[in-house]
């Protein structure tokens, strides 16, 4: 049985919502409140690390966003969401990890407590920090991704990808932090693609039972 500790906000945990919706899957979902220092508590002793997403099937469990979805596309591979062609599969993995890698970890909640509270900056300066390295690393992916003149309609082909999966977070919290959207055309065209999908509608932050009563996408 797949469980996932999960928040209706972390972007990490939309991704692998996500990829378990477009494969088909489904995973008890046991609500970890990031707001609510709840992963600090006893959750803990479930992963040291006191971060979320964490995948269990049964007696494993995994953390880490893009591992538990490499994990994913290896036990269950029906509905791959990784090419056959090997240099497609790494290119895919380089977008997620652009993604996953240089922009996700300078934006993230306890990025953002550091800076307000042991450096005491302001909420401007934090929202400065925060939209700085959100565009400046969706403009990389735009090029990255708009250069490439037979990708198809997705990030890579015609069907999502991994790279389609931690794409479409990370700009649902560019349009939070009101970031330069007319920086990245393209893969605001791909993500309105994406969300046409029912599997991305449902893994939607509004569309969790969490989901505070009236939450609307930003």
């Amino acid at each position: 049985m797949l469980e996932l500790h999960t928040y209706w906000r972390s972007s990490a945990s939309y991704r692998v919502r996500i990829a378990l919706a477009l494969k088909g899957l489904e995973a008890a979902s046991i609500v970890v409140d990031l707001k609510a220092g709840e992963q600090r508590a006893g959750y803990l002793e479930r992963n040291p690390q006191g971060l979320i997403p964490l995948l269990s099937d049964d007696s494993f469990s995994v953390g880490q966003s893009l591992a538990i979805l490499e994990y994913l596309e290896e036990r269950f591979p029906e509905a791959p969401l990784l090419p056959q062609d090997p240099r497609e599969r790494a290119r895919v993995r380089s977008l997620a990890a652009v993604v996953c890698c240089d922009i996700h970890p300078l934006q993230n909640l306890r990025v953002q407590r550091y800076l307000a509270g042991e450096l005491q900056a302001s909420k401007t300066q934090v929202l400065a920090w925060v939209r700085h390295f959100i565009d400046d690393g969706l403009e990389a992916l735009e090029a990255l991704v708009a250069r490439d003149a037979d990708r198809g309609a997705f990030c890579v082909g015609d069907t999502p990808s991994l790279a389609d999966v931690c794409l479409v977070p990370q700009l649902y919290n560019a349009r939070r932090y009101g970031c330069d959207g007319r920086r990245y055309p393209t893969l605001l065209e791909i993500d309105r693609r994406c969300l046409a999908l029912p599997a991305f509608a449902a893994a939607a932050p509004e569309a969790q039972p969490e989901a505070p009563p009236g939450a609307v996408p930003p």
